[in-house]
Formats: C-alpha cells, structure tokens, sequence
C-alpha cells in the first residue's frame, strides 16, 4: 500500500506543472485539467517518491518539475510490470508504459545533466474515473486472471508512411490478431529503413512490455527492405523457426517465397515477428503461424510451460 504524496497538473503541454490538492480522472481521458490528457496511453504520469527524494540529495526540485502528474510513496513503479493497477479511492489506474524519451529541452536535464522521468517514470491509462485527493491511499490490485496477450503491429513503407499509398496489410494484421484474442495495443506506420524501426521496437518491447510485434514490409530484397536488419539489431535471441516456417508455408504457394528476408526474435519477453509487406501474404501466413504462435508468446511471457504437442 502507498500513499498519494501530490497531484500535478499544467494547463498546457510544455510548462512544468505545479501541485493541486485534488483532481477529477476521466475514464479514456486523464486528468480533466492537465494537459496530457487524451484518448492515449499515456494518460497520466506517475514517480515514486522515494526516487525523487535521492534526486534531491544532489539537486533540490519541486513535485511536479520532472512533468510527473502523481508522486506517490510506497512502490517502485520501474520494478512493477506494465498492466499493474492502481486504485485510488474510486478511480483505477491501469499501468501501460515504463520511461519514456528525455525531451532535448528538458529543464531539469539542462540543469543537472539527467532527467529520472526517462527512468523511472511510468504512464497508465484511466479504467474507472473519480476524485482523488493528496493523501490518499494507493492499493497495487491483484493481477487479473486470463488477461489478453498484448500486440502491436507496425507496417514499414516510404510510400505509405508519405501518404502516397494505402496501408492495407498493418489493418489486416491488426484485424486478424483481434480475432485471436490478442490486444492490439498500438498499430504504425514507419518510412523503411532502420533507426526509426529500432527505436519503436526498443519502446514497445521494454516500455509497454508487449508479448507480440508483428511487422509488415520491409523483407525483400530493395536496398531499403532493412526490416530484418533492425529487428536483429533489437535482439536479445534468435528464434528462427517461426521466419523458417512462413517461409516454408509461402513456397507452398509461389516460388518467390525464397526470397522473403523476415526474422523472428526475442527482446527480453516480447516476441517480433517479420511478415511480408502485401495483404495477400500477410493473411496466408498469419492464418499458418497464429495457431502455433500463442504458445510461443506465453512462454516467453512466463505464462505457460514447455509442452509437447499430444
């Protein structure tokens, strides 16, 4: 059990925010008077008191100077999984994201050279909405029984990412995840190439803790097909059989399934996975891999033991 330490809010995106005694949380939204809030995950930030009391061993700072919305005492929010709920008095909070990017004009960055918020601040989104008030109890719920596997879907293209061509494959993928019960947390659309790619893979597997990214375009042989390349940049381990087995199942179909570059690996529990870039493809080998692909995902997740097919 912890403790609500403050409430900060701004008005507007870019000013520090300052403390309030009480705030009303809106379901989808966020706090009603901060800035940041919206139909996001990021809905409301949350610090631990406790890291901010260290910072200020070196560098004394105001609650809400770090862009923080609540500092509460009693939880490490870093050492917490990504899903964790919260209640504060009626409203719940839903933990989606771990740190996040220092932005260059940071003012406490500029001040003592490092920001914690990167660190150790973490984001949730609104589940049940309500007043909270400075001094409030904050209750760590119990994890929910056959919660959804979580995934997120991103679709490399320079066309499509300059609006030049419709992303019909990323839809598709995302569509047919839903249908297998998996939570489509976020989907994208990314110009090819390699940085951009590792960076949201980076965020989605170690910030949001996504069991499952698919990926879609990007795996032939242009010189800016760099799909496979980021994805094993991102790596901790390989896990090539899920690349070997699309690329089994699409020469079944066409010739030309030889030439598919896609990797499938391993970032820490999260498992990435390269698809093809046409819908035609997407489809086949979503409806070839999906079976077999929740086990995978659940024990990579800690979820589900090794076992054989009976």
């Amino acid at each position: 059990m912890g403790k609500l330490l403050a409430i900060c809010t701004s008005p507007k995106r870019g000013t520090v925010k300052t403390p309030v005694p009480s705030a009303r949380l809106t379901v989808e939204w966020g706090i009603e008077t901060d800035a940041h809030g919206g139909n996001w995950h990021r809905q409301v930030s949350l610090l631990s008191a406790e890291k901010i009391e260290e910072f200020r061993k070196k560098v004394w700072v105001d609650y809400g100077a770090f862009g923080e919305n609540l500092v509460v005492e009693g939880f490490d929010f870093r050492n917490l999984p990504v899903t964790s709920r919260f209640s504060i008095g009626d409203v719940i909070l839903e933990m989606t994201q771990i740190g996040k990017e220092c932005h260059n004009d940071c003012v406490i960055k500029q001040q003592t050279g490092q920001c914690i918020m990167p660190r150790e601040g973490v984001f949730a989104r609104v589940i049940r909405g309500g007043e909270i008030h400075v001094g409030d109890e904050v209750i760590l719920l119990p994890p929910l029984e056959n919660a959804p596997l979580r995934a997120a879907v991103i679709t490399l293209s320079d066309k499509g990412a300059k609006g030049e061509r419709e992303d019909k494959s990323g839809p598709l993928a995302a569509e047919m995840l839903a249908a297998a019960g998996y939570k489509v947390e976020e989907t994208l659309l990314l110009p090819d190439g390699v940085e951009a790619l590792k960076a949201q893979l980076i965020r989605l597997a170690d910030g949001r803790q996504l069991n499952l990214i698919l990926t879609t375009g990007g795996t032939g042989f242009s010189p800016r097909d760099l799909t496979p390349e980021a994805t094993l940049a991102v790596a901790d381990r390989n896990a090539p059989g899920i690349a070997e087995a699309i690329r089994y199942h699409s020469l079944s179909i066409t010739p030309r399934g030889m030439l598919s570059r896609g990797a499938s690996v391993l970032r820490g529990k999260t498992l990435i996975v390269n698809l093809p870039g046409s819908p035609k493809a997407v489809r086949e080998d979503l409806e070839y891999i999906l079976p077999s692909l929740a086990h995978g995902v659940k024990i990579a997740a800690g979820l589900d033991g090794e076992c054989a097919l009976k």
